[in-house]
Formats: C-alpha cells, sequence, structure tokens
C-alpha cells in the first residue's frame, strides 16, 4: 500500500516550550541562591561583617589608645566622650572592645588557615593513598589528638611568653586533627568515582588527583566545617585569656575583657556585660552561617 502525502502534516513546534526561561548556574552560583533565601544566615553574614569593620575601622576612628592609662577617668560609664565607658585603668573600653574583637577574628582566622593547610592535605592524602600509609598516618593523628590542647598551651608558656603566637602554636599542633579526620572520610568516598578513575587512567599523579579532583569536590562540607572552627578557637582563645594564659596586657581579647570585667562586675556591669555581647554575637553569628551553609552546599535540599 502506498502512503500519500496527503495523510502527513508537519508538526507545529512550539518553540517557547524548548527556551530556557531559567539561566544556568554553577554550583557556587546555585549554592548563593539558597543561602540568600535563609534569612538566619544572611543575618548572621551581616552582623560578621558589621563586626569585621568595626574591629578593623572603629580604634582608628577614637582619639584614645588602646593601652594608654588616665587615672582621672578610671571606671566611668558610657558616654559621649567613651562611648563603652572606661575601665579601672582609665583606658577606653570602646578601642580595646574593637581591638579585642580583631585579635579574637584573627586568632579564628589563623586556625581556619592551619586547618585548610594541614588538616584538609593531610586527610586527602591519608584517604587516597589508603593502606598500610592510611593506617600509619591515622594512629599518628590519633597520638595527636589524645594531647589535651591546654596541656600544651601550658607547656608552650612555660617556654614561649603567653600571647597570640604562643595560642597559634598550640593550635597548629592538635587543632587540625578534626578537619583531618573530616576530609579524609570524604575522600573515601570519592576516590572510586569514575572521574578520578580516568584521571588515574591518564596517568596524573596521586598529589595532582587529590588538588584537582578530590578537594575540590569536598569544599562545600570544608567551608561547613571552617564556620564552625573559627568560632570554637575564638572560644578557645577567650578561654585562656579568661585564666590568664592567653593575651598578655596590655593587649586585649575578647577573653581577657570579661575577665577583667568580672572583677568589678557588681559595681560597673557595663566592663563585662559589653565584651561579652560581642562575644556572644561572633559566636551566634558564625553558627547561623554555618547551619545556613551546610543547607545551601549540600544538594540534598535542592529544589
Amino acid at each position: 500500500m502506498q502512503l500519500k502525502k496527503e495523510l502527513f502534516a508537519p508538526v507545529k513546534r512550539d518553540l517557547d516550550q524548548e527556551r530556557i526561561v531559567r539561566p544556568s548556574l554553577n554550583y557556587w552560583q546555585d549554592a548563593w541562591r539558597r543561602l540568600k533565601k535563609n534569612k538566619l544566615a544572611m543575618t548572621g553574614l551581616i552582623i560578621l561583617i558589621l563586626l569585621t569593620l568595626f574591629a578593623i575601622f572603629a580604634p582608628f576612628i577614637s582619639s584614645y589608645d588602646y593601652a594608654t592609662q588616665d587615672y582621672d577617668v578610671t571606671n566611668q560609664k558610657p558616654s559621649l566622650e567613651h562611648l563603652f565607658g572606661t575601665d579601672q585603668f582609665g583606658r577606653d573600653l570602646w578601642v580595646r572592645i574593637w581591638w579585642g574583637t580583631r585579635i579574637s577574628l584573627f586568632i579564628g582566622l589563623a586556625a581556619a588557615v592551619i586547618d585548610l593547610i594541614v588538616g584538609v592535605l593531610y586527610g586527602g592524602i591519608s584517604g587516597y593513598l589508603g593502606g598500610r600509609v592510611d593506617n600509619i598516618m591515622q594512629r599518628a593523628s590519633e597520638i595527636v589528638y589524645s594531647i589535651p590542647f591546654l596541656l600544651v598551651t601550658i607547656l608552650l608558656i612555660m617556654y614561649l611568653e603567653p600571647g597570640i603566637s604562643t595560642i597559634i602554636i598550640a593550635y597548629s599542633i592538635t587543632g587540625w586533627v578534626p578537619m583531618a579526620r573530616l576530609v579524609r572520610g570524604q575522600v573515601l568516598q570519592m576516590k572510586e568515582q569514575e572521574y578520578v578513575l580516568a584521571a588515574r587512567t591518564l596517568g596524573a599523579k596521586p598529589l595532582r588527583i587529590i588538588l584537582k579532583h578530590l578537594i575540590p569536590n569536598a569544599l562545600g562540607i570544608i567551608v561547613v566545617q571552617i564556620t564552625f572552627v573559627v568560632p570554637n578557637a575564638i572560644f578557645v582563645e577567650a578561654f585562656l585569656s579568661f585564666i590568664g594564659l592567653g593575651i598578655k596586657p596590655p593587649l586585649a581579647s575578647l577573653g581577657s575583657l570579661v575577665s577583667d570585667g568580672a572583677q568589678t562586675m557588681r559595681f560597673y556591669p557595663h566592663q563585662m556585660l559589653l565584651p561579652t555581647a560581642v562575644f556572644s554575637l561572633i559566636l551566634l553569628s558564625f553558627n547561623l552561617l554555618g547551619d545556613g551553609l551546610r543547607d545551601a552546599l549540600d544538594p540534598k535540599m535542592r529544589k
């Protein structure tokens, strides 16, 4: 049977249905889009930006220095002359609180850098090589992690002066282990994927595979972990300064300011409440941002 042309009719294509109405987004653009929808996370991010700006620029706005003592204006309440009042030595608390915030944030940033360099590389190498190398590296990390951080700090203070460098050195000895374990677990899951097998087949060296393929694909969970590492390092520094093992006067950190304010809290509560409020805002903002990033970077949360 011969088919006639009259039996057929061209199909009209609706080009509007094939039009791409949503712009193409990469992984980080899509994560940022979802993060912006999280109001609590964005609030934490905005507060952190504001606190960082105050920590950088506020000490330069004031005409007072963080270490200058004036016994004629001791223990003054907040006023136009001294926005946060003065301490028992007549030092301006506005400058000292923001200077202490700067030091605390710097220690948190230093802890994040240590985790990114030491923890990520250590965990990536251990997870990718596996076998005997992985066993040796994990036993070594367990030994390091079993050493109390406070004990390491006290031993270092016996040979070094209390200060920022001592805290950073103590953290660099033991603080990177949780990040290394996290990265190792992610690498163990990803190293059998097809793209890693393809890179290995093409002759890529292990270090290149770790740096170019495995770590970038684990970057989401690394970023989330960093948002919890920074406030933890700030809290540890505040605790050490509170018990007298941290920042050495006349330098100030939030922990040392809270410690000084606790001595006069009964008569001048603002000396303790103001640095405590800034300290609490930093920890709360990082936790809110970390929760938001965890949801934004999780592919299962996409809609």
